[in-house]
């Protein structure tokens, strides 16, 4: 007995230090892999202010995207950090936001603001700091002409805007009046409408404006009214938009309202009350996923997002989170792809090709950095509350 033992517990001594050795290059190996840097990603939002209706959504699903994609391991062991800026729907707050990801935070890439104008305002510094940028705003000047470090992912108000003129064309529709807001948005909707126009043979027999924050456009309807127009189209982002389909119905105008995607949310439908029955407009296929051919490409994406949004805040997903969906995902495909240098980041972003995202389907190339055509839009109406895709 006495040699058994002693021939077998130096056995046991060799076994024990073999294992400790092996479990020490595992610790080492698991601790290298939890040790890898974070990807830091910039994030700015119109939270406040008056395009809130846009940032909260948007900044609401990076959120939860965040927790989803660390909770599966991050992008091969590297963990995603996003800073978020709220720039209260300001351009000179964008800017100052801006200036910090670049310079302090030392993000590898910015998704956001959610406008126009706030993008816009962010083109010059992004571009002379070589960082790439992915706006969730839909302002045809953010990319025309094309800005070597800037994206979008909104659906372009030049597709929006011949997808309105194509409805007006099929129900004899040749004069319209245009209202929109006075900022780079609005700006960018009237531009598109008056050189599209013609070309549909439809032309504009008045034209408005109203500012963001503006509670009553009573004054440019009776202008409107006046004129021979056959039906309103206005260019803007929630709340003007309700204002005027409510001043609309007070007034007793029945003329055939249409609007920009830029009311693609269900803050519309809450503002506008049952002013928002009859409100026509294209907007991106997440409103009316559910009645989508099983073949779309898209749906099942959108039902996942919808379905996750709802299991996370307890309310409906909306087109504008959905356009910070398309830009984080897209910002993290390329990082899985080649890393965080920010030369290679933009340009594999470029060679982005058949990205099913909720905005559409995205294909950039070196002349095209919004992606999509308009086939990314649905016509939209608006009826017993609810959305309805244009038969």
């Amino acid at each position: 007995m006495k040699r058994f033992q002693v021939s077998f517990m130096p056995a046991l001594v060799v076994l024990a230090i073999v294992a400790l050795a092996f479990a020490g290059v595992a610790l080492v190996s698991s601790t290298a892999q939890a040790q890898k840097t974070a990807y830091k990603i910039g994030a700015i939002f119109d939270v406040t202010g008056p395009a809130s209706p846009l940032g909260t959504p948007e900044q609401e699903t990076v959120k939860m995207l965040v927790k989803q994609i660390n909770a599966k391991g991050g992008i091969d062991g590297h963990p995603i950090e996003v800073i978020y800026y709220d720039n209260g729907s300001d351009e000179a707050k964008s800017v100052m936001a801006m200036k910090k990801l670049i310079e302090a935070d030392k993000v590898v890439a910015i998704i956001g603001p959610s406008q126009t104008g706030t993008t816009l305002a962010c083109a010059e510094t992004v571009q002379a700091a070589k960082v790439p940028m992915i706006s969730c705003a839909a302002g045809n000047a953010i990319n025309e002409p094309v800005k070597p470090w800037i994206f979008k992912t909104a659906q372009s108000d030049v597709h929006a805007v011949k997808k309105v003129l194509d409805y007006c064309k099929t129900k004899r529709l040749t004069r319209i009046a245009i209202i929109t807001v006075a900022n780079a948005f609005g700006d960018s909707g009237k531009k598109q409408i008056e050189v599209q126009a013609p070309g549909s043979r439809i032309s504009v027999v008045a034209r408005e404006s109203f500012g963001s924050n503006d509670t009553d456009m009573k004054a440019q309807l009776m202008r409107i009214r006046q004129s021979n127009a056959q039906a309103v189209i206005c260019w803007g982002t929630n709340p003007g938009p309700a204002i005027i389909a409510k001043n609309m119905k007070e007034l007793g105008i029945r003329l055939p309202l249409l609007m920009s995607h830029g009311i693609a949310n269900r803050k519309f439908i809450e503002l506008a009350g049952p002013a928002a029955e009859g409100v026509i407009f294209p907007a991106g296929k997440l409103l009316v996923a559910d009645t989508l051919p099983t073949n779309d490409p898209q749906k099942r994406v959108l039902q996942a997002y919808a379905s996750d949004f709802k299991k996370a805040y307890g309310k409906e997903a909306d087109t504008f989170g959905g356009h910070a969906y398309d830009a984080l995902m897209l910002v993290c495909r390329a990082l899985d792809k080649v890393g965080s240098d920010k030369t290679k980041l933009r340009a594999e972003l470029e060679k982005t090709k058949g990205f099913v995202g909720i905005s559409g389907v995205f294909s950039f190339s070196t002349k095209d950095h919004n992606g999509l055509d308009e086939d990314a839009f649905a016509m939209v109406v608006i009826k017993n509350g609810d959305w309805a895709r244009l038969k």
